[in-house]
């Protein structure tokens, strides 16, 4: 019993510096500028500026950045799961000349910095006349080479490999194909893996700054991230209505994962356990 209140004791300890980055944007949220900055700290705001939420969200159109922030993320989930889901079932569960070799190679490319490849996927773009679209921010996802791309593939490996292989073998005498086991036997049974790449892809997807600001010049295509980054110039920063979206803006990723969290931490528990 003392044992896990010490346990306890120390994980709240830890949680608490983790913690509070996130207290200190809500109450800034509720702040006015000249509150947020004084020595010592006030951590409730009086008065509870409310104002900043509706001035905040009124003050960009925050409804358009979120509708074209949700396609793009949609549409990079569902390519991301897909595509990294087959390249992982090739490399575990089937076996073909080179396999190895093909992954070690691809595992290699992680330590390619991403500035190395920017001007040249830029450039690509741009020759294809896409600039200014969704597909520069959508279309690397279906091709399991969006961020994180290659580390997906060997997350979803390392779970295909703890599924039985005698589970493949008998449904390979019983005449199913290897997309039929892929499909109906691999995939249903590595949905902590698939949820940990779902929630890894939506939050990378959702926080992207770097991408829209570099493919998008219309700001009726801007994300949320590019909105939120409008209410700082060189002169002057709206502190308050910064501190009130950034907070709106996150909801939907805690939301995410309050609601597959189960699924989350039993794939981050399991993955790996087998090489």
């Amino acid at each position: 019993m003392r044992g896990r209140f010490l346990l306890y004791l120390a994980l709240v300890a830890g949680a608490i510096p983790t913690l509070l980055p996130f207290v200190w944007l809500v109450r800034s949220a509720f702040m006015q500028d000249a509150q947020m900055f004084i020595a010592p700290p006030q951590w409730i705001p009086d008065p509870f500026q409310w104002s900043n939420f509706t001035e905040a969200l009124t003050a960009q159109p925050f409804g358009r950045y979120f509708v074209n922030t949700v396609v793009i993320a949609v549409i990079s989930v569902i390519g991301t799961v897909l595509t990294c889901s087959i390249a992982a079932f090739s490399f575990s569960r089937l076996r073909w000349r080179g396999r190895n070799v093909v992954f070690a190679l691809l595992l290699s490319s992680v330590m390619l910095p991403y500035a190395v490849t920017l001007i040249p996927t830029f450039v690509m773009w741009q020759e294809l006349g896409l600039l200014n679209t969704i597909a520069p921010l959508t279309v690397p996802s279906w091709f399991a080479g969006a961020g994180g791309g290659v580390f997906n593939v060997f997350l979803l490996r390392q779970f295909f490999l703890t599924i039985p292989f005698e589970l493949d073998e008998a449904a390979y005498i019983e005449g199913a194909s290897p997309f039929r086991v892929f499909w109906m036997i691999v995939m249903p049974l590595s949905k902590p893996a698939i949820v940990v790449v779902t929630v890894f892809t939506f939050i990378g997807t959702w926080n992207d700054f770097l991408g829209p600001l570099l493919y998008l010049t219309d700001e009726e295509k801007y994300t949320l991230s590019i909105g939120l980054a409008s209410f700082q110039s060189i002169y002057i920063t709206q502190w308050g209505y910064l501190m009130a979206a950034s907070a709106a803006v996150i909801v939907p990723i805690i939301a995410l994962f309050f609601f597959l969290q189960r699924y989350f931490i039993e794939g981050v528990t399991l993955t790996g356990i087998k090489n």
